[in-house]
């Protein structure tokens, strides 16, 4: 018990974390689960019953085969095509940007063509947005941009205050604390710092949901992972397959925030903050060495703030 205790210290497990529908054994990331039901050397008996009920995308394990089959079709989505123009709906928007390139060699990232979207996936705003700097290689390949496009596009400073807006949403800035922002909304993104770094905002780390640091959806050795595996691996379709939309990349990443935010945990904020406190001082190492491992879980709290915690 004393290994047990020492390990259940630095590893941070919780109730917020994936865990396998057979054996019970927590996980950092889904990663890591993948590997340890479908991976090269699987636990057997693990990946036996998850060949039969298990779900390849959501790696969650069900009662028959049948079952299976029927969540399936809820699981996997299919491409987005985009929607109308909407309101603000739901706690969240979701922001993506195109990148052309600046400088001599053209591999400065110069911010060209922006989306925002709400839950339901109708976009907010989208705009062009013409760089500040002489554009040097539209990377037209990739980006689907034309010189003609940005000639008449919005002024930088005009899509960075009314992108401000729509996410302050009639809230101070300097008022938003954690738990506590009123009618600012969360931002979701994949690569956010990057992306508000080209936009020239800011935006307080606590609002902001990036689904390429998210520790779930990491990779085992905790690099990230791209936008494109991580929608076929955990939505069921594929992205980027051409000239590369910001739309897509918005819908992407808010389908997977609101799956990770779905998760069914208990809902204690205590566990899944990311405010991790010692809970294993030495002072109790005697009675903590009596204990189960299911009261040493009990005790133990979530390194990362878990998402299901913004509902």
């Amino acid at each position: 018990m004393e290994h047990l205790v020492e390990h259940m210290k630095v590893s941070y497990h919780s109730v917020h974390e994936p865990k396998c529908g057979v054996c019970r054994k927590h996980c950092r990331s889904f990663e890591s689960l993948r590997e340890h039901l479908i991976g090269p050397l699987p636990k057997v008996e693990c990946a036996r019953v998850f060949s039969v009920r298990g779900c390849s995308i959501c790696l969650n394990i069900f009662d028959s085969n049948a079952t299976v089959r029927y969540h399936r079709a809820a699981c996997q989505y299919s491409r987005a095509a985009p929607m109308p123009r909407g309101g603000i709906t739901g706690r969240a928007v979701a922001l993506a940007c195109k990148m052309v390139g600046g400088g001599s060699d053209g591999s400065m990232d110069l911010c060209a063509k922006v989306c925002l979207i709400g839950e339901d996936e109708h976009i907010i705003f989208q705009t062009y947005v013409k760089p500040i700097l002489p554009v040097t290689n539209y990377r037209y390949e990739v980006t689907g941009i034309r010189p003609e496009y940005l000639r008449d596009a919005m002024p930088l400073k005009v899509a960075q205050r009314r992108i401000q807006e729509i996410l302050c949403n009639g809230e101070p800035l300097w008022k938003l604390r954690p738990r506590s922002y009123g009618r600012a909304k969360i931002l979701v993104g994949h690569g956010l710092d990057h992306d508000l770094e080209r936009l020239g905002l800011e935006y307080p780390a606590f609002m902001i949901r990036d689904t390429a640091k998210y520790p779930p959806l990491v990779k085992t050795s905790k690099l990230s992972n791209s936008l494109k595996y991580l929608t076929q691996a955990y939505l069921g379709y594929d992205i980027h397959t051409g000239i590369q939309d910001p739309y897509e990349d918005c819908v992407a990443a808010m389908r997977l925030y609101i799956r990770m935010r779905s998760q069914a945990h208990p809902r204690d904020y205590n566990s899944g903050s990311g405010e991790a406190q010692n809970n294993y001082p030495a002072w109790r190492q005697r009675e903590l060495e009596r204990m189960s491992p299911e009261e040493l879980l009990a005790l133990s709290a979530s390194d990362y703030y878990c998402w299901c915690l913004d509902y």
